[in-house]
């Protein structure tokens, strides 16, 4: 592939609901930027975008996609994004290496969820924007309604530059705004001149009325001239229009009809008009050597570095490093510094990805989306620099997982397998991560939703051979006590020789310390028990509080005194005396009204003020604790609780059903609190055979 200088390249991210279309619009970028020579289809599999066999499965993106699309002199980088909430992070990484974002809104489902997730994930990175309504050829399609819901969502920001026009129900063509000429489509994404409608006219006028405003506003002169009733010419309006675009003054809203080629190649003209190349853009770093900010601006004469936005690791294809240049020219055979590893690697090749396809390159210009291959080293979020000029970026931000599920292997020795492969997974997926709860023996794999941890085991499966089970995770209890005890314990045992004998008296009590497992404390007389065996008692306590007696869980907060005992010159020892106390712990432990601590976390949950009632009605259900609501100022509610963290497993798919996928939540462990006694029944009955075996 031929290289592109700087002022060449668009970056353009596509945001957009799941379903709303992108992967059908990058299809016919492709196929009208010569990538390929027919036209894919998500329901037949055959997308350049959707190449993995999860997302040929399930019919939906699941990954991020890079295709680079010629268009004229320019390459316009299109990252093809999920729409669907579970793989987000994919998203994220995305639109931080985006330049400019396409919000794709179905003409037919209209502006949903996703719509306004892709307006703040844009916000966020200030990426100027526009919206493509697609679906233009279905009967129940409306571009009104859309502009409508936009402009009330986002105010005067919202500039329509097309207007659909319709044939016998058909969408044959579209009024330019801007020019104020008709266009009729013809052959593949072609196009004539045609007449305007009449039934055009009344919303042509009132959209042109709000560009001009929008023009009038780029300067003082150009104010003059509206309110002197002057008109603007074309290229007047396109040059305040591309500066208006690039500060996210103005989002323009353009149509087509993805799967009939309508409207795709009037898109990529508009990507090239409107949004910045990269060197428009801000971006800035550490240089560590010398402490002082390095403001890379996708210069490409400044020394050369590179952030990695997203890894791809295949056990067919091998590993790569998705990276955007962000300041010089990085080339075939150029030794880069990793300063996040403090390695550095030799470059051997570049890429850059058609969809599953790699293609060389003998460099990358500052500003350029490309791949490093097998770099051993490397992670996403990584800097790549060189070590004359260690260059540190910010780390790329992505959403915290919630949801997890407890796994294990289906085969037997396959442990390490899966364990290996998760690992692997883990460096292409941030929002994916597993963690080992020791305490209740089990591993969690943690993920943004239900549907995000199952494609993790179907990937398991498909690309390295191995099968997990995804089960209900234990939730970690404790117990303690609330009354005091007495008790005393003998363990007398005769064989040939030496017996074995110790006894103890004790007394049990809350010691008030809910961090602490145990408190021991001796109150021996007159040397009835000797001094050399109270490590030895203590040791009984320290072994007992492991696994208590009530439902084998760990034991907090027990103040254990030994007040008095006996012993035998010949047959005490260190083993009798801690397994008396063993048996003094269980006693006393069980007389002194023990109880199940159950584990709480404090809740924040995100949601639109219109389900803040149903989200209370279902914490409530829950048994969780409502403590406040406050605004966010953008139109939400932030609803704080308090709630059993067992009562938090399936909350994901819960909070998404309710509020249409809009609502967030985010939890952390607050404390320990009393379960109630239905729940204290269950649990202990559930791991009787925990207790009576002493086994996990």
């Amino acid at each position: 592939m031929k290289v592109y200088t700087t002022d060449r390249i668009r970056n353009v991210v596509l945001l957009g609901h799941g379903g709303a279309g992108k992967t059908s619009l990058v299809e016919a970028m492709a196929y009208l930027g010569g990538i390929t020579s027919r036209l894919g289809s998500v329901s037949e599999g055959n997308t350049i975008s959707d190449y993995d066999k999860e997302e040929i499965k399930r019919k939906f993106s699941i990954s991020t996609t890079m295709v680079p699309i010629i268009w004229g002199d320019v390459k316009v980088n299109v990252l093809d994004t999920p729409g669907y909430f579970d793989f987000v992070g994919e998203t994220e990484e995305a639109a931080a290496a985006a330049d400019a974002a396409v919000i794709v809104v179905s003409g037919k489902n209209g502006v949903e969820v996703g719509t306004q997730k892709a307006w703040e994930l844009c916000e966020k990175y200030k990426l100027p924007r526009m919206f493509y309504v697609s679906d233009m050829d279905v009967d129940n399609a409306s571009f009104r309604k859309v502009v409508e819901d936009l402009t009330e969502l986002y105010g005067k920001k919202i500039a329509p530059i097309h207007l659909p026009i319709r044939e016998n129900e058909e969408f044959v063509g579209y009024a330019n705004i801007v020019k104020q000429e008709g266009r009729r489509w013809i052959g593949k994404g072609q196009k004539v001149e045609c007449p305007i409608p009449d039934y055009c006219m009344e919303y042509m006028e009132k959209y042109r009325e709000i560009l001009l405003e929008s023009v009038a506003e780029t300067s003082e002169e150009f104010m003059d001239r509206y309110f002197g009733g002057e008109e603007f010419s074309i290229p007047e309006i396109l040059m305040a229009l591309t500066a208006n675009v690039g500060d996210c003054s103005m989002v323009p809203v353009t149509l087509g009809s993805s799967v009939q080629l309508k409207g795709a190649a009037n898109l990529l003209d508009d990507i090239v008009q409107y949004f910045p190349s990269p060197d428009k853009r801000k971006k800035a770093g550490i240089d560590t050597k010398t402490n002082e900010v390095f403001e890379a601006d996708y210069d490409f004469s400044k020394a050369k570095s590179a952030q990695i936005f997203k890894t791809i690791v295949d056990p067919f294809i091998g590993k790569y490093s998705l990276i955007k240049v962000c300041s010089g020219v990085i080339k075939n055979d150029d030794s880069l510094y990793n300063i996040d590893k403090d390695v550095e690697e030799r470059i051997s090749k570049l890429y850059v990805f058609e969809g599953s396809k790699p293609v060389e390159v003998p460099e990358l210009h500052a500003g350029d989306i490309g791949a490093i291959g097998k770099l051993s080293h490397a992670r996403t979020g990584n800097t790549l620099s060189l070590k004359a000029h260690p260059i540190q970026y910010a780390k790329i931000d992505v959403s915290t997982p919630y949801t997890y599920k407890k796994y294990s292997a289906k085969n037997k020795g396959e442990e390490d397998k899966i364990a290996q492969a998760l690992q692997k997974m883990s460096h292409e997926d941030l929002t994916m991560k597993v963690v080992n709860d020791a305490e209740n023996r089990q591993t969690l794999l943690y993920g943004m939703g239900d549907q995000h941890l199952d494609i993790i085991q179907s990937k398991l499966l498909a690309k390295y051979k191995v099968e997990m089970v995804l089960e209900k995770p234990q939730v970690a209890f404790r117990e303690t006590i609330r009354k005091k005890s007495d008790v005393e314990a003998k363990y007398k045992k005769q064989s040939g020789g030496h017996g074995q004998y110790g006894h103890v008296k004790m007394r049990f009590e809350p010691s008030g310390d809910l961090e602490t497992p145990y408190e021991f404390a001796q109150e021996v007389v007159g040397g009835a028990v000797p001094k050399n065996y109270f490590p030895a008692v203590e040791k009984g306590i320290q072994d007992s509080v492991q696994r208590g007696p009530l439902a084998a869980y760990p034991v907090v907060g027990v103040k254990a005194i030994l007040y008095d005992g006996s012993y035998h010159p010949v047959d005490s020892s260190e083993m009798a005396f801690k397994t008396a106390a063993i048996q003094a712990f269980k006693k006393g432990f069980m007389e002194a009204s023990p109880v199940l601590l159950e584990p709480i976390s404090s809740l924040k949950v995100t949601v639109a003020d219109k389900y803040t009632g149903d989200v209370m009605g279902d914490l409530n259900k829950r048994r969780g604790r409502v403590l406040g609501m406050n605004p966010d100022h953008k139109g939400n509610q932030i609803i704080e609780a308090d709630i059993p963290t067992m009562e938090l497993y399936g909350y994901s798919t819960t909070l998404r059903s309710m509020t249409g996928g809009s609502g967030e939540f985010s939890y952390e462990f607050a404390r320990y609190e009393q379960a109630p006694s239905d729940i204290q029944e269950k649990q202990v009955q559930e791991r009787a055979s925990k207790v009576n075996t002493n086994e996990e």
